[in-house]
């Protein structure tokens, strides 16, 4: 909402020339960003002070609960015996006086000055002939003289600029440039939605006279802002189908070569994403698909079904993963799939030797490799492809919207998979993968056990190690995970190094233990989980850095320390390394949560074993901005508009922004020239649109 495109040049006026600013309050303006009077409009509060249900002192009852407005006539602070004290600051309130009490608080001594106005809120008590608020929150007021109305808006602010100060510039620039500014919606949007002008949605951010008004203001620069970037997805898919790619066919001949590598027949689910990728595929148009699964759905078989399509079409594809520890692991699956094949294949990871990677590169440009599984090594400089026809990507919210850029040129318009094990609610998949189409696998492959997941008190820790180490000795594998990979002074949280000498001198004494965590060179971490894969090992002892990339089917033991600093999603990949097979897992969760939030997403998480299941409750109480790293992706934050909030406006503007591309593809339309510009401003350069024109 902050890129205006093109606006007329009085809205460029610097915020120096705006009444009530000059020079010097412009700089503290602009370490808000507050550059323009555009800038100025659209710089909306963060919160609204509600002064419509404030109390009367002539109404006022023992024992209420009450709110009063009202300006600081005196400040009073006594110390008393034993090094107590007390503060008492009397309000001048409409229909008398109330005094505000705190007891041995001598920090507040200096907080309140004569004049000030506040909003007082707590329990009143008669007290002789005044009444009393003991303790009671309190904020200031800070409003204009004289403000009658409901709902005064608070600012983000700097040092040196004060809420009533910034409130005046404010509405001094909504007088003067709000009406300038030019309608972005096309009047049939508007008027099928029942919105607001633009104007009067400025007005009612900045000045709402009620709850209502607000909302409605408020619904306006939601939908447009997601109309925006609906409509920036739509385009950039559009632009997508017009290009040509390689044609892949999947022959029965093809298709019954490719399933022969698999001891195993397809569930359900992979069928059917398996069908969907082969028809784009065959298409002639770049894939574009988001490949969504649980925790051991078998996504990898999908994807390796479709790099093997490419390959037996005669060209290159690529599979890239986040981590080495998981490049790894999908090398070791394809070592296992590919042992009857003639397909030429290698790992290009970074910590190669110059030799290995000149001749690795050497191969790729030659076309003598048909397939490459790699890291972020893929992206380095020097690394051509002759024949590249597919690129699919592992964990996908781990690589941000350039990063898959550099992959997609690495051809001239390769095929585009991506998958992740982190299921995402369909609100955020329409807001970060709106441009592609989605495949789901839910099924388990057949045989796979459910893990049963355990919340688990200090209380309970010696029966729960005694059970974990009987089923060491049964022959099991087992993970303990823990938050950190040091100590630390600030957090309350055991490290890795810590668990690891307490559990061999404690209750894991005797078994064979290995250290695993992200700062251990990249050959010492894969010895350590060779020995384990090996069963040479018993238990690991890691950080999350074995969240994805580890499949040891043996491995049906976990144990959690700290599970209140991981989120849902984290909780549920790491559970996910213990449904690996044929043997039921347990997983036992230590937790200290300290609030209700991580209550919540630590009962969901004992609760069920569905992912998609946890991600909706994950979005549900963490709302999109950390759920997968939102800005990884390189999209803009929204400003406005609110993703569990306005989910059905979401939908709705996306229905709309499809409908437009797909009657004007260019948005050429005059009456949709002010939305194309807004487009290209705000996503043109991070979703490389170019000009949709």
């Amino acid at each position: 909402m902050s890129d205006r495109g093109k606006p007329a040049p009085d809205l460029l006026t610097p915020v120096q020339y705006l009444k009530g600013v000059g020079p010097q309050r412009a700089e503290l303006l602009k370490r808000l960003g507050l550059c323009t009077a555009a800038d100025v409009l659209f710089y909306f509060p963060r919160d609204y002070q509600d002064l419509s249900d404030m109390t009367s002192v002539t109404a006022l009852q023992e024992g209420a609960l009450v709110r009063l407005r009202g300006l600081v006539a005196e400040v009073d602070w006594r110390p008393l015996l034993q090094g107590r004290s007390v503060l008492g600051v009397l309000l001048h309130c409409e229909g008398g006086c109330v005094r505000l009490i705190w007891f041995n608080q001598t920090y507040l001594r200096d907080r309140f000055t004569m004049g000030e106005e506040l909003v007082a809120t707590g329990k009143v008590r008669m007290r002789g002939l005044v009444w009393e608020l003991v303790h009671p929150e309190v904020q200031t007021l800070d409003a204009d003289p004289g403000f009658t109305g409901g709902l005064l808006p608070v600012y983000p602010l700097t040092e040196g600029l004060s809420q009533r100060t910034l409130r005046q510039i404010v509405r001094s620039a909504l007088e003067v440039h709000a009406p300038l500014l030019e309608e972005a919606l096309p009047a049939e949007l508007l008027a099928r939605h029942d919105l607001p002008s633009i104007s009067e949605a400025l007005h009612g951010m900045h000045v709402p006279e009620s709850a209502e008004m607000l909302a409605r203001a408020r619904r306006r620069l939601a939908y447009q802002e997601l109309l925006v970037l609906q409509l920036a997805l739509a385009i950039r898919r559009h632009q997508n189908e017009q290009a040509a790619a390689p044609r892949l066919a999947a022959t029965p001949k093809i298709d019954a070569r490719i399933r022969r590598l698999f001891p195993f027949d397809f569930t359900a689910g992979q069928r059917e994403a398996i069908s969907a990728i082969v028809q784009d595929l065959e298409s002639g148009r770049p894939m574009n698909r988001l490949l969504l699964g649980d925790v051991g759905s078998g996504k990898t078989v999908v994807a390796v079904y479709a790099l093997l399509l490419a390959v037996a079409n005669g060209y290159q594809a690529v599979l890239m993963a986040p981590t080495e520890v998981l490049a790894r692991q999908h090398a070791l699956t394809l070592e296992r799939t590919l042992r009857a094949s003639r397909v030429r294949w290698d790992v290009l990871v970074g910590g190669l030797d110059p030799a290995q990677r000149r001749k690795l590169l050497e191969r790729i440009r030659e076309g003598e490799l048909d397939l490459v599984i790699g890291t972020h090594a893929v992206l380095q400089e020097g690394v051509e492809f002759a024949r590249l026809a597919l690129v699919v990507i592992d964990e996908q919210h781990k690589f941000g919207v350039r990063e898959r850029a550099v992959l997609k040129r690495a051809g001239a318009h390769p095929h585009y998979l991506v998958m992740t094990a982190t299921p995402i609610p369909r609100t955020l998949a329409m807001t970060l993968f709106g441009d592609l189409d989605i495949s789901t696998v839910r099924d388990a492959p057949p045989g796979r056990q459910p893990v049963r997941t355990y919340l688990a008190g200090p209380e309970q820790r010696q029966r729960w190690w005694q059970y974990f180490r009987r089923k060491l000795e049964e022959g099991r594998q087992g993970y303990v995970v823990v938050p950190l990979v040091e100590e630390s002074e600030e957090l309350d949280a055991v490290s890795v190094g810590e668990a690891y000498q307490s559990l061999a001198a404690g209750p894991l004494a005797g078994i064979r233990l290995g250290l695993l965590h992200g700062r251990l060179p990249a050959a010492e971490k894969q010895e350590v989980m060779e020995r384990f894969r090996q069963g040479q090992l018993q238990v690991l002892v890691a950080t999350t850095v074995i969240e994805v990339g580890i499949d040891v089917p043996n491995a049906t033991l976990m144990t959690i320390e700290g599970g209140e600093r991981f989120g849902l999603s984290q909780l549920h990949q790491l559970r996910g390394r213990i449904s690996r097979g044929n043997l039921p897992g347990f997983c036992c969760v230590f937790a200290n949560p300290t609030t209700p939030e991580a209550e919540a997403r630590l009962r969901a998480f004992a609760e069920t074993n569905d992912g998609f299941a946890l991600a909706e409750a994950d979005f549900r109480l963490r709302g999109p901005g950390e759920l997968l790293g939102t800005r990884q992706h390189g999209l803009p934050p929204l400003r406005v508009a609110d993703l569990r909030r306005d989910a059905g406006l979401l939908e709705q503007a996306r229905q709309d922004a499809q409908a437009l591309v797909r009657q004007d593809p260019g948005l050429a339309r005059p009456e949709l020239a002010r939305l194309r510009r807004l487009v290209l401003a705000r996503y043109g350069k991070v979703l490389e649109l170019g000009d949709v024109g």
